[in-house]
C-alpha cells in the first residue's frame, strides 16, 4: 500500500499568495472558487480554528495545506480535470479535506451519505463515473464484492486497511493525516467559476437517486448569500449535525469558512447529545431538519447555551408550530431562521426572525441575490393567494442533473419574468413545490407538486393535515399519504407516530379534524405506531416508503 500522508505546513499557491498585491477586480477571481475561502482565511488568520473534532481545533492553517497536499496528490494519481471521486467517510476532519482537496484539484466530489448501504453507494459511484474512491478499510470491505462494477483507478483508504485490500480490484493508497511535510511539484488543473464542483444525490425517495451538479459558482454564491443574512462571522462556532452529503449539511461548512468562522463537526446519536456539543463547544448557530428539532424541543437545554448560541435555523420540511413555540421559549433570544431550499438550487427563501409571530408558516423571501417567483404551468405569475410553482432564479441554480437529460429539461427551463415572457437564455430551476405569495410577497408553502393527495376532484395539501395533528401535541410525528379508492381516487390515510399508548387516540385525533378540516381532507383511517416514522438518509420523512408499507400497516399498525 502506497501511503498518502497529508502536508502540516504550508505555503500559499502563487495566485493567492500574490493577492494582497494585486488588483481589486483580480481578488473577486481568486475568491470565485469554493476552496479559495480555506485559502484565503489561512492567510488573514492561520492559527484561527477551522475546524473542532472531537474537543480538538484544527486550524485553517493546518486545513489549507492538507487540502493543498491531497490535491496535488489526487493530481498525481490520475486525477483529470473534471473527474469525479467519491467520498464515502464518516464526518470528519478527513472527510472534510477530501472534499476541498478534490475541488482544489480540479475535480468534482461526490459526498457519499455513510448510512447507505453497499447497493445504495455503488449505484452513486457507478452513475457518476467516480474514478477516485475515499472510504474507510470496513466500508471497503463492504463494497469489494461490486467493485468489480465499477472503473475506478484507485481507492483512498483512511484509517486501518483491512487485509483484503490488497487483492484483486483498483489499487489501495493508504492515507494518514501526519505532520510528514512533503513537497508537491504536481499542480491542480485550472478551473473556473461555472467549472463542476460537486454532485450531491437526492435522497432518491421516489426513485432511484439523481446526482444534482453544483458549479463553484453556485457553492460560493449559496454561501456568501446564507452569510448575509445570518449575519456570520469569523467569531462564530457552527454546529455541523446534518451528513454532508445533504446541500443543507455541506452549507453549514461552505458557509463557515467563507468568512473564516469555525465548523464543528459532530454525528450525534441521540438528540441530547446535539445539545451537550452546542453547550461543550460554545456554539453560535445550528442548523437541523425539523424532526430533529421537535425532539429537541421536548429537551431540557441548559440557561447557559443562552449565552453563545446566537441563532438556529430550520429547513428540509415545515416546522410544526408547536415545536417552533417550544424552542423559543427555551432559547430565548436565540433567533429562529425558518429557510426553504433544493438542492437544485441550494437555498431559496428564509423568513426573518422579526416576522415569525406575523406569518405564521411562511417560509419568508427570497434570500439575497436570488429571485423567487410563483407561477402557473403557462408561466405567467400567480395573483397573490393563488398556489402555483415555485421557480428559482439567479446564481444558486444549479447546472443540472448529472447524466440525466430528461430530468433536467423538465426542471431547468427558460426562466419566466413578470410579463410571462421567457427571456431567451436564462435558466430557472422549476421546482415541483407548491408554495402560494401574500399581500406583501412573503410565501407559503403548500406541498410537492407529486405529492398533493387527490381525492373526490379537490387536491389535498398532507402539510395541512399533518399541522392540524401537530397542534395537538398528541403524537411526536405524523405524516399523511395517499390510498387508492375505487371511487374516489384517492383518500388520505394518516400515520402518527405515539411516545407512549393513548388509549383512544384514534377517535380523538379523527374527532379533532373533523372538527378543524373540511370533510375531503379528513383522513379515512388513522394508523398509529409506537416507533419513529420511516426517513431518508437526509432525515426527512419518507413519505414514499410509508405509501409502500401501508397494506402492511393496515394490517397490523403496530408494525
Amino acid at each position: 500500500m502506497v501511503a498518502w500522508t497529508s502536508a502540516a505546513s504550508f505555503s500559499l499557491p502563487l495566485s493567492v499568495a500574490s493577492f494582497r498585491h494585486r488588483s481589486r477586480c483580480l481578488q473577486i477571481v481568486i475568491d470565485a472558487l469554493i476552496h479559495h475561502s480555506i485559502l484565503l482565511a489561512a492567510e488573514r488568520s492561520p492559527d484561527a480554528p477551522a475546524l473542532r473534532f472531537r474537543g480538538r481545533d484544527y486550524s485553517y492553517q493546518r486545513l489549507a495545506a492538507e487540502i493543498s497536499a491531497a490535491a496535488a496528490r489526487l493530481v498525481g494519481l490520475g486525477l483529470r480535470r473534471g473527474d469525479r471521486v467519491g467520498v464515502y467517510l464518516d464526518k470528519s476532519p478527513e472527510a472534510v479535506v477530501s472534499l476541498f482537496g478534490v475541488a482544489a484539484a480540479g475535480g468534482v466530489f461526490v459526498p457519499i451519505n455513510p448510512v447507505l448501504k453497499a447497493e445504495q453507494v455503488v449505484h452513486i459511484l457507478k452513475n457518476c463515473g467516480a474514478s477516485i474512491l475515499v472510504t474507510t478499510g470496513p466500508r471497503l470491505t463492504a463494497l469489494r464484492s461490486s467493485l468489480q462494477d465499477l472503473d475506478l483507478a484507485a481507492v483512498i483508504v483512511v484509517g486501518e486497511a483491512q487485509k483484503s485490500d490488497n487483492e484483486c480490484g483498483p489499487p489501495c493508497i493508504a492515507w494518514h493525516l501526519g505532520d510528514d511535510v512533503e513537497t508537491q511539484a504536481v499542480s491542480p488543473h485550472r478551473v473556473i467559476d461555472t467549472d463542476p464542483a460537486a454532485i450531491l444525490y437526492t435522497s432518491g425517495s421516489t426513485g432511484l437517486p439523481k446526482g444534482v451538479v453544483l458549479s463553484h459558482r453556485n457553492l460560493v454564491a449559496g454561501a456568501q448569500s446564507v452569510c448575509d443574512y445570518l449575519d456570520n462571522d469569523a467569531r462564530d462556532r457552527i454546529l455541523c449535525v446534518l451528513p454532508l452529503s445533504f446541500d443543507y449539511g455541506l452549507s453549514q461548512l461552505t458557509t463557515a469558512f467563507r468568512v473564516g468562522a469555525c465548523a464543528v463537526l459532530m454525528s450525534y446519536l441521540f438528540p441530547r447529545d446535539v445539545i451537550r456539543a452546542a453547550v461543550s463547544d460554545q456554539v453560535t448557530g445550528i442548523a437541523a431538519v425539523p424532526s430533529l428539532w421537535i425532539q429537541l424541543a421536548e429537551l431540557e437545554w441548559p440557561s447557559s447555551v443562552q449565552t453563545h448560541l446566537r441563532y438556529i435555523t430550520s429547513s428540509g420540511g415545515v416546522m410544526p408550530q408547536r415545536a417552533l413555540a417550544a424552542l423559543r421559549a427555551k432559547l430565548q433570544p436565540v433567533r429562529p431562521f425558518l429557510m426553504y431550499g433544493l438542492t437544485e438550487a441550494f437555498r431559496s427563501t428564509y423568513l426573518p426572525p422579526e416576522e415569525i409571530d406575523r406569518r405564521a408558516g411562511s417560509i419568508g423571501k427570497a434570500i439575497p441575490n436570488a429571485e423567487v417567483s410563483v407561477v402557473r404551468p403557462d408561466g405567467t405569475p400567480c395573483d397573490p393567494g393563488e398556489i402555483g410553482e415555485l421557480v428559482h432564479r439567479g446564481a444558486l441554480v444549479a447546472l443540472g442533473y448529472w447524466n440525466d437529460p430528461q430530468a433536467t429539461a423538465e426542471h431547468f427551463r427558460p426562466a419566466p419574468n413578470q410579463s410571462g415572457e421567457l427571456p431567451l437564455s436564462e435558466v430557472a430551476v422549476w421546482s415541483g413545490d407548491m408554495v402560494k405569495r401574500d399581500e406583501e410577497g412573503y410565501l407559503y408553502f403548500v406541498e410537492r407538486r407529486d405529492a398533493m393527495i387527490k381525492t373526490s376532484g379537490y387536491r389535498v395539501s398532507p402539510t395541512e393535515v399533518e399541522s392540524v395533528v401537530y397542534a395537538t401535541g398528541l403524537v411526536a410525528e405524523a405524516a399523511a399519504v395517499a390510498e387508492p379508492h375505487p371511487v374516489l381516487g384517492q383518500v388520505v390515510v394518516l400515520v402518527v407516530s405515539l411516545s407512549t399508548e393513548v388509549p383512544g387516540i384514534v377517535e380523538q385525533l379523527l374527532g379533532i379534524c373533523r372538527e378543524r378540516l373540511p370533510a375531503y381532507m379528513v383522513p379515512s383511517r388513522i394508523l398509529c405506531r409506537l416507533r419513529p416514522l420511516p426517513r431518508s438518509p437526509n432525515g426527512k420523512i419518507d413519505r414514499a416508503q410509508l405509501r409502500a408499507q401501508l397494506p402492511r400497516l393496515i394490517e397490523d399498525p403496530r408494525d
